[in-house]
């Protein structure tokens, strides 16, 4: 099973259980344009606005490894991303990268020699065991209870106490958004194939019942 059919979209609160990274290295790099989320709402404040794909996941995991175990300044980063994107899109998630001496580098593409700056030992980043670990981890995220299905709910400490579906951490107003952008429940399902119909029935019927009130007000 691929990544992209475990889970395909992500609450910033999955990103940081599935990477070395924090809520603040996240919004900063959104903020400074050094890592965007691939789906994300045009209002950064509003609550949930960054939702990542899996795709961005696994770059986001590797740059923490960078970051993390490796001690790669973030400005030698950015000069890094800046040269992979001539060669790929998403660079961090589709390239496979090198350590040496603290120094990120690369297979160059028209020559196939490693290339980079620095000098020193060598060490090989395994994007396919980094890949395969986000999928085990994502696949533990899917475990539900069967009277979990078709319910939502909230708690003091999961997503700021905002309405969940039940036994997950995705907020039913993210499924509003995607209901309000016209996406079927079987469209949505495909972005998050740990739900259900009756999972997406409920979010939207909680978020209508919200929308009424609020007009109420």
């Amino acid at each position: 099973m691929s990544g992209e059919e475990v889970i395909r979209a992500f609450s910033a609160n999955h990103v940081v259980r599935l990477t070395e990274l924090s809520r603040a290295q996240l919004r900063y790099w959104d903020e400074t344009g050094f890592f965007r989320p691939r789906y994300a709402s045009e209002n950064r404040r509003s609550p949930f606005s960054r939702v990542y794909s899996f795709q961005d996941v696994v770059g986001l995991r590797t740059l923490g490894i960078l970051r993390k175990r490796y001690g790669i300044p973030l400005q030698q980063l950015r000069k890094v991303a800046r040269e992979l994107s001539e060669y790929r899109a998403e660079p961090w998630s589709e390239i496979i990268l090198y350590v040496l001496r603290k120094e990120v580098i690369f297979r160059e593409p028209e020559t196939e020699q490693l290339r980079g700056i620095l000098s020193g030992q060598y060490t090989h980043i395994k994007l396919r065991s980094i890949i395969h670990d986000l999928t085990t981890a994502a696949m533990k995220l899917k475990q539900r209870a069967e009277e979990q299905f078709g319910r939502v709910e909230r708690h003091r400490y999961i997503a700021h106490n905002a309405w969940v579906v039940a036994g997950t951490r995705i907020p039913t107003r993210i499924i509003w958004r995607f209901h309000k952008a016209g996406y079927s429940a079987d469209k949505i399902v495909r972005e998050y194939p740990m739900l259900n119909r009756k999972d997406i029935e409920a979010a939207v019927k909680r978020e209508e019942q919200e929308e009424r009130r609020a007009k109420r007000a």
